[in-house]
């Protein structure tokens, strides 16, 4: 057995070539391994981050009831470029501060992390990637960008391509945030609060489905009432930079690969969308899921929409993706 505590590690990678054709200066990675690598190094399993969060709220993808807690696996977990902890406009020097933060992709998060890992390991092979919301997202990434060096992914509560009723709910919440004249279009002096508690109130309501707050079930998260929720989401982003927050949404939303690119997955693919996302939709996961060669489709049985997949949130759902996760390791590569 493991022992996981909370770390925060960083690489310097250098200058980080974009999609965009900028260049990100000085790129930084922060992440954090638990367990060792085998002398193969074919064990390694990366968690990449999800929208909003840092690695750490990842970590209980690797606790109780896990099949990756027993020692077995070396897990990289990192965070997203421009979420705060790496690279972002929050904390990169100028010229490249605040709203001169260049515009980041799916595939420059993916090209930051196969540095890392050549960092780490020299030589090696991903047994897994697997995440939640984007985390999932960079998983479909890795396995069309990198098809050799990936054996399996386990993407849930997520699409490959961002669809296009995700891309209009993703352009409300941004709304909400810039219509604070604070903002000023990103060169803002204090924190626009008014657009940063506006863009929670919006966020949530997408967050979850329709039978969570119908059913109360926010009561189980500790909430006593819908304000009380609300309000835990304000304080949450009002401790977050707005100009972070704007740049992971437009890698979010630039996430649109192509038909040709999924049909190009050969890691062994478990889909996992939720059954009530109200997002990333489980028709969007299906048509995705069959253009993947072998790949399977397993519905994510939950009321909580997307938070269902949020790492230790919902025991319920959790049990279904360690389920899901033993039986996919389990099956050798292809």
């Amino acid at each position: 057995m493991i022992e996981i505590g909370k770390e925060k590690q960083f690489m310097q990678l250098g200058e980080l070539p974009l999609e965009s054709g900028q260049t990100l200066s000085s790129c930084q990675l922060c992440y954090q391994v638990v367990g060792q690598p085998n002398s193969a190094r074919d064990n390694i399993v990366l968690i990449p981050g999800y929208y909003g969060g840092t690695h750490w709220g990842s970590l209980p993808l690797i606790g109780a009831g896990s099949p990756l807690l027993g020692g077995d696996y070396c897990v990289v977990l990192t965070n997203l470029l421009g979420a705060g902890w790496s690279s972002s406009p929050s904390n990169t020097p100028a010229p490249q501060q605040g709203a001169g933060f260049p515009r980041i992709g799916l595939a420059d998060n993916v090209e930051a992390q196969h540095r890392l890992l050549d960092r780490l390991f020299g030589e090696w092979r991903l047994a897994l990637v697997c995440g939640w919301s984007m985390g999932g997202m960079q998983a479909f990434a890795w396995a069309m960008r990198y098809p050799q060096k990936v054996a399996r992914i386990l993407p849930f509560c997520a699409t490959a391509r961002c669809w296009p009723h995700n891309r209009v709910f993703l352009e409300g919440v941004r709304a909400a945030l810039c219509v604070d004249a604070a903002w000023q279009y990103g060169h803002y002096r204090q924190p626009p609060q008014r657009g940063l508690r506006a863009f929670a109130r919006v966020y949530a309501g997408w967050a979850y489905s329709q039978a969570f707050y119908r059913e109360a079930l926010y009561r189980e998260l500790g909430f006593a009432s819908i304000e009380e929720l609300l309000l835990f989401w304000e304080q949450d982003h009002l401790q977050q930079d707005a100009n972070d927050l704007l740049c992971v949404l437009d890698t979010w939303q630039g996430s649109a690969p192509s038909e040709r690119d999924l049909r190009g997955i050969r890691a062994r693919a478990l889909i996992m969308p939720c059954s009530s996302d109200l997002y990333f939709t489980v028709a969007d996961a299906r048509h995705e899921a069959s253009l993947i060669a072998g790949a399977e489709l397993r519905v994510l049985q939950s009321d909580w929409g997307h938070c269902a997949g949020g790492p230790g949130r919902e025991p319920q759902a959790m049990r279904q993706v360690f389920e899901a996760m033993a039986q996919l390791l389990a099956q050798p590569e292809r």
